[in-house]
């Protein structure tokens, strides 16, 4: 293991640009340490504080958003109670109403209720009739329940078993998925195109030379695929290090696939009376009549409230999720990060306790206002790409959109590992985002993600893995049920709900990925070794090329 480096300054260093980590081959270590020991004479010890995990009670952070944020939840379920009591009950009832000329208003018609009591009868006719009719689909909702159960059930102990395989057989499961990269996308063109070929109906919507056209282009983008791969093949080694070190973390805090579900259950719940309010919001109004080219009828009318109530809603459903994934991973790096700085034999008791205590306590604020910012940001993005689909081909409009999508870049560049620094020592958001630049600076680290191939390796492998799990199910169900092609549909159901809940764990293992990054970046600046395992991984990763090597090495 590469001994401990000292801490190094880059004020004077050279501006050129960082480059991404792995981005290019391993410098020789002794290249690295002349570098940071080159440096040593211009630091100052004091210059800097030592960071380390804060265990001491910690003061409240950001206080003015987490009050913005619970006024504006304050605000939805006070006005969403008021749409409940306030409702017009005649909201269901308009075509029940005329408009009578003498009062100049809409009156309700005494035949009306004789009239749904008998389209009320007529209606459960109707329905056996519909439901006699549709029998057959029967089957089809029953397999389609069974199926997402089974696969819901399955999927618990499918995670178990990847996270023990990635944590052992970290290299044997990489290099077994990497070739259905290739496979699963190459015979999936071919198939689609033979079977669309022995299809009358599909050969004659998609004539041939369309069909051997789009054919050609999955090739050609699976090309692309494998040259990317041959690109990036000398960090595969070093990425499969990085994910079973991760996993050997998350392995020993498996409190976390209890806690992190539960957040989420919240939010889904938190959801509920929102969309209860955002339903009874339409009731809230009067009938009034119109006069449409000479003839008047009726029509309902929202109350002028209504409008602003959905948009304020709605603006808490988006940042109540936002703030759901930062208190995530705020969580989820607090309670690594505890494990990573104590000893083995003596590992901090309620790690998980703690960390949801100073989520929901100090730290509230400062995880709602990186809440804020990433909502703002999926906001604006979404207003970009919206506007780039229209026919805005302006240059004007095409420098206006590349500024946004560079500030945007920025934001995202500068919330990657805040939240990570602020479970680490409870700090604000704002000296978070600096303190973490400087951190990564001075130690030569790049802040860009440690290794953005690991993530793209995870969603390969949970790809292949909900793949061949799709397989197996229409194979059962084409073996033990006349489904028929209505099985295709189940099995690509039960894929979606397995990618969905294998990506949950690929997510949670990114955060994992992310806190020891950050922790080893602390590490590096203490010139301490807490997890000398980690370090014998971490330390292969190349250093910022911002301080040019002198020539004389």
């Amino acid at each position: 293991m590469a001994s401990p480096e000292e801490p190094t300054n880059l004020n004077e260093s050279s501006s050129s640009p960082t480059q991404p980590l792995l981005s290019k081959s391993y410098p020789s270590p002794s290249i690295d340490e002349h570098l940071l020991h080159s440096q040593q004479s211009d630091i100052d010890p004091t210059q800097f504080p030592q960071i380390s995990y804060n265990y001491n009670p910690r003061p409240f952070k950001d206080l003015t958003f987490l009050i913005l944020f619970l006024l504006l939840c304050l605000s939805t379920f006070v006005f969403g109670i008021f749409s409940i009591a306030n409702k017009n009950p005649n909201f269901s009832s308009l075509s029940s109403f005329s408009f009578d000329p003498k009062s100049s208003s809409c009156v309700k018609n005494s035949s009306f209720n004789h009239g749904a009591v008998l389209n009320f009868n007529g209606f459960f006719l109707n329905f056996d009739g519909f439901s006699n009719l549709n029998s057959n689909n029967a089957s089809f909702v029953e397999g389609v329940v069974w199926v997402l159960l089974i696969t819901f059930i399955l999927s618990l102990p499918m995670i178990w078993g990847v996270l023990l395989l990635l944590k052992h057989y970290t290299k044997q499961i990489v290099y077994v998925c990497l070739p259905f990269f290739i496979v699963i996308p190459f015979g999936v063109n071919v198939y689609w195109f033979v079977a669309c070929t022995l299809s009358s109906s599909c050969s004659d919507a998609l004539p041939l030379a369309y069909r051997i056209l789009l054919m050609i282009f999955v090739f050609l983008v699976i090309g692309v695929l494998v040259w990317i791969f041959m690109l990036n093949w000398h960090r595969i080694e070093l990425t499969i290090n990085i994910i079973g070190v991760a996993s050997d973390a998350l392995s020993r805090n498996l409190g976390l696939f209890g806690v992190v579900p539960c957040l989420k259950l919240g939010l889904v719940v938190f959801y509920v009376p929102i969309v209860v309010f955002l339903v009874f919001a339409r009731f809230n109004g009067k009938i009034v009549g119109r006069d449409h080219k000479g003839v008047y009828h009726c029509e309902w009318k929202q109350d002028s409230w209504v409008p602003a109530y959905y948009a304020l809603a709605i603006l808490t459903m988006l940042w109540s999720a936002t703030v759901m994934f930062e208190l995530k991973a705020y969580v989820t790096s607090a309670t690594i990060a505890q494990w990573y700085f104590s000893n083995d034999d003596a590992t901090p008791k309620r790690k998980i306790r703690s960390s949801l205590r100073n989520a929901f306590g100090p730290s509230a604020g400062t995880i709602c206002f990186s809440g804020l910012l990433v909502c703002i940001v999926r906001m604006v993005r979404a207003a970009v790409d919206s506007a780039r689909r229209e026919d805005n081909s302006g240059i004007v409009n095409v420098v206006l959109q590349c500024m946004v999508r560079v500030f945007l870049a920025a934001i995202d560049f500068m919330n990657k590992f805040t939240i990570n620094f602020a479970a680490i020592t409870g700090e604000a958001y704002c000296a978070s985002a600096r303190m973490t630049y400087e951190l990564l600076r001075r130690n030569l680290m790049s802040p860009v993600f440690v290794e953005t191939i690991s993530s793209r390796l995870l969603a390969g492998i949970i790809f292949v893995l909900s793949a061949v799990y799709a397989v197996v199910v229409c194979a059962i169900l084409n073996g033990v049920t006349n489904l028929g092609v209505t099985s295709y549909w189940v099995a690509l159901l039960a894929w979606l709900l397995l990618i969905v809940m294998l990506g949950f764990f690929a997510h949670l293992l990114d955060n994992v990925i992310d806190t020891i990054y950050v922790c080893y970046a602390i590490d590096r600046d203490r010139a301490d070794v807490s997890k000398p395992d980690i370090h014998h991984v971490y330390v292969q990763l190349p250093i910022s090329r911002s301080a040019r090597t002198p020539l004389n090495v």
